[in-house]
């Protein structure tokens, strides 16, 4: 079998299987919660803007002033020539907001999860991760030399049991504060009591929680007053950019400078980024206005979708990711096209991303909808199901 006939075959495979993914190119000029493409005007309710801050005007205008001073690109790496003081200053401010004694900068959220299970864990060492933590962790844990370990969703009954099998091991535990599939929370004050229980260090990547949960959107874990060994945090959802950092003590964050990959062979982001993330980071701390409309709008949308009988469609959540589970690839497929003609953009999210069964809508609310727009969404529901 040659090399095309090998790969078409696995294409057909996917199309036979509803599992075919196409990228839609969007206008990038389309201001929220509106996408466009293909000449058609659509309400958005597919992306991770959470607060609208990829369009503030303070944000753009830092970004726009920064490129103008310190040009387009870092220029190499960060230990190289790719660091410069501008890094070094938004390094500290994400330290300080956030109460680390060091963060480091990544390119993004997948790099900088890789960086750390890859640059911190040994051979002899034990990596328990719930069995959703995003695919950046998984690969990593299958590439890595630590021995991995999955335990059920959220599931602490079965994690300390597997605590209990590893008694003289240097363990690490993984999670997301919150799930990028299901919106649901972890239970980061059980994680906690168990690391320090066993002796193990904590991970959380918070993704989705950061700038959204918590007083100033310091996110998951500063919520229920926990501080793990590491967090990761990404700018690309509600910080509105793009990158990610990891908080830790000086030691890991020395330690990961010798030795993770990540970092030592991947170009810097430029300075004028950091820049707009500063200001970025800055609107979230006085951000309660948009936090409170993106509360109001998950309240406003569950209420509507109950009314609307549609709620055992609906998985729990009390965050903006607002799962609404189809089942077969099929029927996800079929409402997704029925929301497209009536001018909702949600694409349907299908396995491997999520669990086979369980295909769904990834509905998304943003503080930019307003209320007309999510009951538009729930009419749109109502008629496509």
């Amino acid at each position: 079998m040659n090399w095309n006939t090998r790969l078409q075959a696995a294409l057909d495979k996917k199309t036979a299987q509803s599992a075919y993914r196409r990228r839609t190119a969007r206008r990038a000029d389309t201001l929220p919660p509106y996408i466009e493409s293909g000449g058609v005007r659509y309400l958005n309710f597919a992306g991770n803007d959470y607060l609208g801050l990829s369009r503030d005007p303070d944000v753009i205008a830092a970004w726009q002033q920064a490129l103008a001073q310190y040009g387009t690109g870092s220029g190499g790496s960060p230990l190289v020539t790719g660091y410069t003081d501008v890094h070094q200053a938004l390094e500290h401010q994400l330290a300080d907001w956030l109460g680390y004694e060091s963060a480091l900068l990544f390119p993004s959220g997948y790099a900088a999860n890789q960086a750390v299970l890859l640059g911190l864990l040994q051979k002899d060492d034990i990596l328990l991760a719930d069995k959703l933590c995003h695919a950046s962790m998984q690969e990593a844990a299958m590439l890595g030399a630590a021995r991995y370990r999955r335990f059920p969703h959220n599931r602490y009954d079965f994690l300390e049991k597997q605590l209990n099998d590893h008694p003289e091991s240097a363990i690490l535990i993984a999670s997301e504060g919150v799930f990028s599939m299901d919106g649901d929370k972890a239970d980061i004050g059980r994680l906690k009591t168990l690391s320090e229980q066993y002796g193990a260090w904590l991970l959380i990547d918070d993704a989705h929680g950061i700038g959204i949960l918590g007083e100033e959107g310091r996110g998951s874990a500063a919520a229920v007053g926990v501080r793990p060994d590491i967090l990761v945090v990404t700018f690309g959802k509600a910080v509105g950019l793009m990158g990610a950092a990891v908080l830790c003590s000086q030691t890991v964050a020395e330690y990961l400078t010798q030795t993770a990959r990540h970092l030592i062979y991947s170009t810097a982001f430029p300075p004028a980024q950091a820049a707009a993330l500063a200001a970025a980071l800055k609107r979230i701390r006085h951000a309660d206005d948009l936090r409170a409309k993106l509360r109001h709008n998950i309240r406003r949308f569950q209420t509507a979708l109950t009314q609307a009988g549609l709620a055992d469609y609906l998985m729990p959540s009390e965050t903006a990711i607002q799962p609404f589970v189809g089942g077969s690839n099929e029927r996800a497929l079929s409402v997704s096209a029925e929301l497209r003609r009536n001018g909702l953009y949600v694409p349907a999210i299908r396995p491997p991303t999520v669990p086979a069964g369980s295909a769904r809508l990834r509905i998304t609310l943003t503080a930019a909808h307003e209320d007309t727009h999510i009951d538009t969404l729930v009419k749109g529901l109502q008629d496509a199901v």
